[in-house]
C-alpha cells in the first residue's frame, strides 16, 4: 500500500514538473513610470481525454462533435441552435427539396495562404461520399461548382437533414489532401495545428489568414490526460481548463471555478425488442424474449428513479432523460413519464401475467423468468454505476438484472439479444432516425433492439422529405408521441432512457468561455465549439 501510494505521489510530481513546463505565463511588462502591468494572457493550457484517434479529417467525421477548430463548415449552430451563414452567405432550396444551391464568401483562405473555393466544397463532400463514414450522404446525387463562389448539391430525394451535413462538414483543401491529411489538417478555420505528439499533446496557433474575428488566444496546448491526472494539473495550476468527472467536483482547487454545463450527452438502456430465435448475418443471436415484452420496458422506465441517479451517481450533476433529444428543438416535451414509480410499474407487471416467485423474488410468466443481462463498457465507471443502480432499483420489482462490463468488441457481439446501455446526443434530428429507424436495424451500433414501429417510420419518412427543418420538426416529434403510438416511454419504450450527464469543468478565473450551447455527446470537444470567443 505504501508502494503504491508513493508511486501515486512520484507520477503527480512528474506530470506538475512536466506541465509546468507548457504552461505559458505572461511577463510583465515596463511602464513609463517603472511600475509594472501584466500583459494579458494569449495562450491557454487546456486538459482534455478525448485524442481523436482517427484524426482530424472532417471527411471521415472529425467536428462532427464539437468544433472542427481546423476547418470552417458552409453554415453553422448559433447559441440558440439556429442555422446560420458561416462560409455560406446564403442558400436556396429548390421547390421540390432536392436541389440546393449555396453561394459562398469570396474572402476566405486556408491556413497555407491558398483561397477557398466552390472546387474546395465539391471536393470534400464527393471525397466523404465515397468514405462509407460516420458522415451521412446516402441522399446527394452530385455536387457542382457552378462559379467560384456558387455550389449546387442535387439530391435523389427531399431530405430536410441534409441541412446539418452543411453544418457538420469541414471544408477540406483539394490541393493539399492527402493520405496524410489527418494528421497534418490544413483548413480556413480558427487555428491551425502546429504539433501533435500523440497520446501526449496538441498544440495549436492561431490562423492568421481567418476570415472572421481573431481568436483572443493565439496559442492553445491540449493536453490528453486521464481524469485523475487533468485533477492534479488543475490542483497544481498548470493548466487553464480542465475536464472532471463528477466525483471530483466536490473538492475545491484554489484559483479554479467549477462550471456546469448542460447538454444532451445522454445515457440509457436499448432493449432487444423482437423476441429471441433469429440471427444476424454472421451469426449473432436476435431478440429477448424477456425485454421483447412492452410491459417489461415500461415497467423498467417507470421504476428507475432518474433523480435519484443523479444524486447518487452524478454527484447531483445532470438532469432526467426521457429521450435521446431532451430540450432540443425537436424534442416533444410529451415523452416525460412519471418515473421512480415502483407501485404503478408492479401493478402493469401484474396485469401483464409476470408473477412473483416469492421464493426467489423474481417474477415468472409462462415459466419464463423476469431475467436478462445489461451490457455496459468495462472502463466507464459512470456506465458502471449507472448499470449496477439501475439493477439494484428494479429487484423489489422482481425484474433480475445481470449486469456484465465489457470492450466494445464484446458488447458487438450482445447487443442484438441483450440489454446495451448507452449514450448518444447531438445536434442533427437524423440520430432519432438512425437509433429508432427500422431500416437501422442491426446497422453498426444504431437500433441494435431492431424496433420497428410503422407509424414512427412513417413520420419519419415525412421528416426526412420536408423541405425545411422547420416543417420536419412537427414529424420528428410525432415520432416520438403522437397522443396514441410513438418511440418514446409513452409508447413503445424501445429505450429507458436514464440521464443527461451535466459537463463539468475547471476554468481558472479570470478566463471567460462565453456562452456555451448544450453541449452533444463527448466529454471535452463539445466545449470548444465557440473557443474563438473566448477570452
Amino acid at each position: 500500500m505504501k508502494n503504491s501510494l508513493r508511486l501515486l505521489l512520484f507520477a503527480i510530481l512528474t506530470l506538475t514538473i512536466i506541465l509546468a513546463g507548457c504552461t505559458s505565463k505572461s511577463k510583465p511588462k515596463s511602464t513609463e513610470d517603472g511600475e509594472k502591468e501584466d500583459t494579458k494572457k494569449d495562450e491557454l493550457v487546456l486538459a482534455f481525454n478525448a485524442e481523436p484517434d482517427a484524426g482530424f479529417d472532417p471527411v471521415t467525421g472529425w467536428g462532427r462533435y464539437g468544433s472542427p477548430i481546423f476547418q470552417s463548415t458552409i453554415l453553422k449552430r448559433n447559441d440558440d441552435l439556429e442555422i446560420v451563414n458561416d462560409l455560406a452567405t446564403d442558400y436556396e432550396v429548390s421547390e421540390d427539396g432536392k436541389t440546393w444551391v449555396v453561394h459562398l464568401r469570396d474572402d476566405v483562405k486556408f491556413s497555407d495562404g491558398e483561397p477557398l473555393t466552390a472546387k474546395d466544397v465539391v471536393f470534400t463532400f464527393e471525397k466523404a461520399a465515397a468514405s462509407g463514414s460516420v458522415v451521412d450522404l446516402n441522399a446527394l446525387e452530385s455536387v457542382e461548382a457552378i462559379d467560384e463562389t456558387t455550389v449546387q448539391f442535387t439530391l435523389k430525394e427531399p431530405r430536410s437533414t441534409f441541412v446539418n451535413n452543411l453544418v457538420a462538414t469541414g471544408i477540406v483543401p483539394e490541393h493539399a489532401y492527402d493520405e496524410n491529411y489527418a494528421e497534418n489538417p490544413i483548413g480556413s478555420g480558427p487555428f491551425k495545428l502546429v504539433q501533435w505528439d500523440k497520446g501526449q499533446q496538441l498544440i495549436v496557433e492561431a490562423n492568421e489568414h481567418f476570415y472572421d474575428q481573431q481568436p483572443n488566444f493565439k496559442k492553445l496546448t491540449f493536453l490528453f490526460l486521464n481524469e485523475d491526472a487533468a485533477f492534479a494539473a488543475a490542483q497544481a495550476g498548470t493548466v487553464d481548463f480542465a475536464y472532471i468527472p463528477a466525483a471530483f467536483s466536490q473538492k475545491e482547487v484554489p484559483g479554479m471555478e467549477l462550471k456546469v454545463l448542460e447538454t444532451v450527452d445522454n445515457r440509457g438502456i436499448v432493449f432487444p425488442y423482437v423476441p429471441s430465435g433469429q440471427t444476424t448475418e454472421d451469426g449473432l443471436p436476435i431478440g429477448n424474449d424477456v425485454t421483447s415484452d412492452v410491459a417489461i420496458r415500461k415497467a423498467i422506465d417507470m421504476g428507475v428513479d432518474r433523480e435519484a441517479l443523479i444524486d447518487g451517481v452524478l454527484e447531483g450533476y445532470g438532469t432526467p432523460a426521457y429521450s435521446s433529444v431532451d430540450g432540443l428543438p425537436w424534442w416533444n416535451p410529451d415523452t416525460v413519464i412519471e418515473d421512480g414509480d415502483l407501485e404503478g410499474a408492479a401493478k402493469l407487471l401484474d396485469e401483464a401475467g409476470w408473477v412473483m416467485n416469492e421464493q426467489d423474488g423474481v417474477r415468472e410468466k409462462d415459466g419464463l423468468k423476469a431475467e436478462f443481462s445489461l451490457y455496459y463498457l468495462a472502463n466507464d465507471e459512470i456506465r458502471q454505476s449507472l448499470s449496477i443502480t439501475v439493477a439494484d432499483m428494479l429487484k423489489p420489482l422482481g425484474i433480475k438484472v445481470n449486469v456484465e462490463g465489457g470492450s466494445w468488441d464484446v458488447i458487438g457481439q450482445k447487443m442484438y439479444s441483450e440489454a446495451v446501455l448507452m449514450g448518444w446526443g447531438s445536434h442533427d434530428p437524423h440520430e432519432l432516425y438512425n437509433i429508432y429507424g427500422s431500416e437501422n436495424a442491426g446497422v453498426e451500433f444504431f437500433n441494435t433492439g431492431y424496433y420497428k414501429n410503422e407509424k414512427v417510420d412513417e413520420y419519419f419518412q415525412k421528416a426526412l422529405l420536408a423541405n425545411s427543418e422547420e416543417e420536419a420538426i412537427e414529424y420528428w416529434k410525432k415520432a416520438q408521441w403522437d397522443g396514441e403510438t410513438g418511440l418514446s416511454g409513452k409508447g413503445d419504450a424501445a429505450w429507458a432512457w436514464l440521464v443527461n450527464i451535466n459537463h463539468l469543468y475547471l476554468v481558472k478565473e479570470g478566463l471567460d468561455i462565453g456562452d456555451q450551447r448544450i453541449h452533444v455527446h463527448g466529454h471535452a470537444w463539445p466545449s470548444t465549439d465557440n473557443i474563438a470567443d473566448w477570452k
